[in-house]
């Protein structure tokens, strides 16, 4: 029996804080433990204090996980609870994304101060964004606005909307929902027209392949149709070595045992793009996004890529 608190590791942002409680919580119902069970450890990362540049000028999301992963792999850590966009898609060897839970609203939240909706910005507005797809997505719609990259904690970002340092910025609806500021935006856009990144709105749970403690601790809260969506979308983004580099869009959905696929693939300033479609067996999940990924791959052409690095 265990005596010793199981330790859930996380970084220390409000957000990831309330993520890493929400898995506590699934877990004492699940097993009918107590909270002095469950330990929260929080690290700070090099994501987190890297703040003044761009992901994709410091190393990408990486910066976010390798604390928490040398401390899943020496042991000092059971587990680590992580925004599973912020995943990158090679993890260290021993460790793997074993559990993720139900997933939340994986739009696209815009936050308007000088308009509420961002057709209605007015030409030449500045829009404040550390996402390479969302700034691809908003130059694709709206190619007359000035974007600027944003980054920092949820209410770093719309302090400085306030500040007026930008007319509009753009967040997970997710990430706010569980923040408990799903009234902030003022727009939440259509995923059709503004499709998520792959993994948004999922957290996912990270622990040491073999470690069966782990395994029989996770299998109750770990839900199975996020698990598939998130590995065809994780999937897909590995067959385009998919980064923070890269404006890649993904986002698969589960009907019964069936999985749909929507990709979507774009140049950073958005102006030419590549989408896909596929469907399946959820079984296959992983096998439907390496086959989107390498589609779309072939119909973008090996010149597509080379301005993304």
């Amino acid at each position: 029996m265990q005596t010793k608190p199981f330790r859930i590791g996380t970084r220390g942002s409000p957000l990831a804080l309330a993520q890493a409680y929400e898995t506590r919580s699934r877990l004492m119902a699940a097993h009918g433990l107590p909270e002095e069970m469950f330990e929260i450890v929080v690290l700070s990362t090099k994501g987190d204090r890297i703040t003044d540049r761009a992901l994709s000028e410091i190393g990408g999301k990486g910066l976010f996980t390798e604390e928490l992963e040398n401390q899943l792999l020496s042991g000092e850590l059971d587990i680590a609870v992580h925004s599973s966009k912020d995943m990158p898609t090679v993890l260290p060897d021993g460790l793997h994304l074993s559990a993720f839970l139900p997933r939340e609203d994986v739009r696209d939240a815009f936050i308007g101060r000088t308009a509420p909706k961002l057709l209605e910005l007015p030409q030449g507005a500045v829009v404040g964004s550390a996402s390479l797809r969302r700034q691809a997505l908003i130059r694709r719609l709206r190619p007359d606005l000035s974007v600027i990259v944003f980054r920092g904690l949820v209410d770093t970002r719309l302090r400085k909307l306030e500040e007026g340092q930008a007319d509009a910025t753009l967040l997970a609806f997710a990430g706010l929902k569980r923040l408990g500021k799903d009234n902030v935006p003022t727009e939440i856009l259509d995923p059709k027209e503004f499709p998520p990144a792959p993994a948004q709105g999922a957290i996912g749970i990270e622990s040491r392949i073999g470690d069966a403690r782990m395994d029989e601790l996770l299998a109750p809260i770990n839900h199975r149709p996020t698990h598939d969506a998130v590995t065809c979308e994780r999937a897909f983004l590995a067959a385009l070595d998919g980064s923070c580099r890269t404006p890649i869009a993904g986002y698969a959905t589960c009907d019964g045992e069936a999985l749909h696929f929507s990709g979507l693939i774009l140049t950073p300033d958005g102006q030419t793009s590549h989408g896909i479609e596929i469907s399946g067996n959820r079984r296959d999940a992983a096998k439907l996004g390496r086959q989107a990924g390498e589609e779309v791959r072939a119909k973008a052409g090996s010149n597509f890529f080379e301005g993304w690095s």
